[in-house]
């Protein structure tokens, strides 16, 4: 193998990465997670080194029109041209206003308990949900209601109740799977959109941001405008100094930066924008921090605002005392805890007595808040709901593999089981899957992607054992439910468990019934989740379970490479079947040029492998050698044709995104009156007309998020010189792991490379599930 360039890791400089936990708009470099999917992108991508986009926030933001950029002269009055993006704020002299915070913070705990009390419906999880997970619950509900099969999605998801019974042992009818469709956008009525057209013109906005602010906002979207012109920030792409100047615009003199509705509307679009990098919660110094950097004359007074008109929910991490060595509790009275901003920073004296432990005030949305909660006690109700089964011996010792047969007794006696390794450890679950199937038992894998679905069923040697988490979950594959409305499982095996995001864990874990076997398997090494929270990482972190690590290496040269990358180090692998090839280039021009050859010629003349066959992964969308310029020089080469069908030709490679961080590749076969029809996996999708320039964009080249969870017979890695700032070593590992037979690596970032595998791990995210597992009763139950 071609050696890689650069310096062995470990003797690269001194730079280090950014700092763990990073409030929104950290600079160019967005965090690995937000890669993707690209459909759905905001105006405001941030610009790399060499100007290449990082696009930092596409995974989030649904729907965003790519004309929000064209909005109102940014700058309101002292916020104009301040730069997005806010530094992690010093703890110091906070915890003085903490305490107050708390109080309220308490109130509305309890305000959340009585909500969820006094609600009790049959389906679980749901209240604070939305985007994906709610689409999925309300599809759950009108599947187990029997109005519809499973393909309409509605509003108004109803909160989990406690628990559930368990399922009966008799089992429905399997359903038979139900052609994919494309979840169809509320219609917004053409008065609506009139009226709100005219609000937007009249403050200077763009009329095509009408249909996403109806979607955002309502029917009602033209009133609140007027009313309160700083709404226009809950409409994905629209920033701030946009909505400033929007405001201006309508409100005139009565437009200020200290303006209640404008603090309020900022802090909610901070929180949101934390979302898209993958926080499900924001330490309240730095959200202070940020809209201090918006001209926000009293940054607190803005945050006790917006807590009680509930924009945000405040929340406290850390315990408030820690006993030192010498047994002896410290006076915390009006001790500050000065230069901690952590949970899990407690501090001793020198002498062993304890101080007070940093106390981490969080702000959050509610819509997490409550997916966090109702996530964690379902998680709980799995493990303390299920008995020991005592039948699984022979099945363990009828195992492939040390590790399968490892798993097997894992699962036999516990009801959450997290279940850690690469791609050749994938046979463990299957293993697991056919085991208790051969049992007796309703056992089934869930994967992120049909490609995923069709490994799982090929490893298993039976179709019905496999289905896709969304399949599941609308109705469309799986088993269907039991008289209760849970999914009728005894053992649900849940593949690709680093892509769930806490408010689709909590759909699925509250579908869950009582006695239900749950094993959440993934490599904790690949990129998290483009939707907020870190589920897998959360549970591994909490020990809330038993914990299987495999101990099935990935085989070949590839395998070699990525295991290698998993621990941070970059080594050269024998590879002499040409495996793994280094191409170097000099410039973004040279890479694309590269690219398309290898697509195109290369690989298919040496390794017989088609191009429709090899994938190509590069960092960003935007830039010289993004997906956008990779895609149309491959299309020009691949598949010309003059795009009459929205810009798509029948053949052309697309990647699909039904709703924010899901990408589904697929191609295109026609278009008609009902939309543009593609083939996903062999799955017919349409995509309605409305919706093509949103939703759907070529798919020859994928951001390394959008690929995740997938693999394909080769993959080609483009890591052109502007892109260096977005490379981690999840990323790095994620993108080198896409590719089965052939690895190419159009290589131009020089030592960049070895340096984001040994020095730059993933961007920490912030969340609350840790700390909610580690304090339940099931916390210490990992063996």
């Amino acid at each position: 193998m071609t050696a890689l360039p650069g310096e062995t890791p470990g003797t690269v400089g001194t730079d280090t990465p950014q700092d763990a936990v990073s409030p929104p708009d950290t600079g160019a470099e967005g965090p690995a997670h937000a890669e993707a999917p690209e459909a759905a992108e905001p105006s405001d991508t941030r610009v790399g080194a060499e100007g290449a986009e990082t696009d930092a926030e596409d995974d989030g933001a649904a729907e965003a029109t790519e004309t929000a950029a064209d909005g109102p002269a940014a700058g309101a009055d002292g916020a104009g041209g301040t730069a997005d993006k806010t530094a992690d704020a010093p703890p110091t002299a906070e915890l003085s206003e903490a305490q107050a915070e708390l109080a309220a913070q308490r109130e509305l705990r309890e305000r959340i308990e009585k909500r969820k009390a006094e609600k009790a419906a049959p389906i679980a999880a749901g209240t604070g949900l939305s985007g994906t997970a709610a689409d999925l619950l309300a599809a759950v509900r009108a599947v187990e209601s029997g109005e519809k099969a499973g393909t309409a999605f509605f509003d108004s998801p109803a909160p989990a109740p406690a628990s559930r019974r368990p399922a009966p042992a008799a089992a429905q009818p399997p359903r038979a799977p139900v052609p994919a469709a494309a979840p169809a956008a509320q219609a917004a009525s053409p008065e609506a959109l009139d009226a709100v057209r005219a609000v937007l013109v009249e403050g200077g906005a763009p009329e095509a941001l009408a249909r996403p602010a109806v979607g955002a906002l309502g029917e009602q979207a033209a009133e609140l405008l007027r009313t309160d012109p700083w709404q226009l920030l809950a409409v994905p792409g629209v920033r701030p100094e946009q909505a400033d100047g929007f405001a201006r615009a309508l409100l005139g003199a009565g437009c200020g930066p200290d303006d209640g509705r404008r603090t309020s509307a900022l802090v909610g679009w901070l929180l949101e924008r934390a979302a898209l990098q993958g926080h499900t919660a924001l330490d309240a110094g730095a959200v202070r921090a940020a809209l201090a950097e918006r001209a926000v004359g009293d940054p607190d007074a803005a945050v006790r605002d917006a807590v009680e008109e509930g924009v945000a929910l405040l929340f406290q991490e850390g315990d408030e005392l820690e006993l030192g060595d010498g047994g002896e509790a410290a006076d915390g009275e009006g001790d500050e805890a000065d230069g901690a901003d952590g949970a899990d920073g407690a501090r001793l004296a020198e002498d062993g007595d304890a101080v007070r432990e940093p106390v981490q005030v969080l702000l959050g949305l509610d819509r997490y808040a409550l997916a966090e909660e109702s996530l964690a006690d379902g998680l709980a109700r799995l493990v303390n709901a299920c008995e020991k089964a005592a039948d699984w011996t022979e099945a363990a010792a009828a195992a492939p593999s040390p590790s399968a047969a490892e798993l097997i007794r894992t699962t036999a006696a516990a009801g959450l089981v997290a279940h850690c390794g690469g791609e050749a450890a994938r046979a463990e679950p299957a293993a697991l899957i056919a085991a208790a199937r051969g049992l007796g038992l309703r056992a089934l894998g869930a994967t992120h992607s049909e490609d995923g679905r069709r490994r799982l069923a090929a490893a298993t040697g039976d179709p019905d054992t496999a289905v896709t988490l969304a399949g599941l979950l609308s109705g469309a594959q799986g088993p269907g439910r039991d008289e209760d409305g849970a999914l009728a499982l005894d053992l649900l095996v849940v593949l690709d468990a680093p892509q769930l995001d806490v408010e689709g864990a909590a759909v699925l874990v509250e579908a869950l019934a009582d006695g239900t076997r749950l094993v959440l398997s993934g490599d904790p090494g690949v990129l998290g989740s483009a939707g907020a929270g870190r589920v897998f990482a959360d549970v591994l972190a909490a020990r809330a379970c038993p914990q299987v690590v495999s101990r099935t290496p990935d085989p070949g040269p590839i395998g070699e490479l990525v295991s290698g990358i998993g621990v941070g180090e970059l080594n050269q692998v024998d590879a002499p079947g040409k495996e793994v090839v280094i191409v170097p280039v000099r410039d973004a021009g040279e890479a694309v040029h590269r690219t398309v050859q290898l697509v195109a010629d290369s690989v298919p003349r040496a390794f017989g492998i088609p191009a429709e066959e090899t994938q190509v992964i590069t960092v960003g969308h935007g830039g010289a050698a993004g997906t956008r310029a990779l895609n149309e020089a491959l299309k020009q080469r691949l598949n010309p044709g003059p795009g009459r069908f929205g810009g798509f030709d029948p053949g052309d490679r697309v990647v699909h995104v039904p709703a924010p961080g899901r990408a589904v590749p697929g191609v295109v076969r026609s278009a008609d009156a009902e939309g543009l029809r593609l083939d996903c996996g062999g799955v017919p999708v349409v995509v309605p007309q409305e919706r093509v320039e949103s939703s759907v964009r070529h798919g020859w080249a994928l951001s390394a998020h959008q690929a995740a969870g997938m693999r394909w017979p080769a993959a080609v890695v483009v890591l052109p010189g502007d892109a260096a700032q977005g490379l981690s070593r999840p990323w790095v590992y994620t993108a080198f792991g896409r590719g089965e037979r052939h690895l190419s690596v159009v290589h131009g970032v020089d030592q960049a490379l070895p340096h984001a595998v040994a020095r730059v791990p993933a961007p920490e995210r912030t969340t609350r599930l840790r700390p909610l597992l580690e304090a339940l009763p099931t916390a210490d139950a990992a063996s």
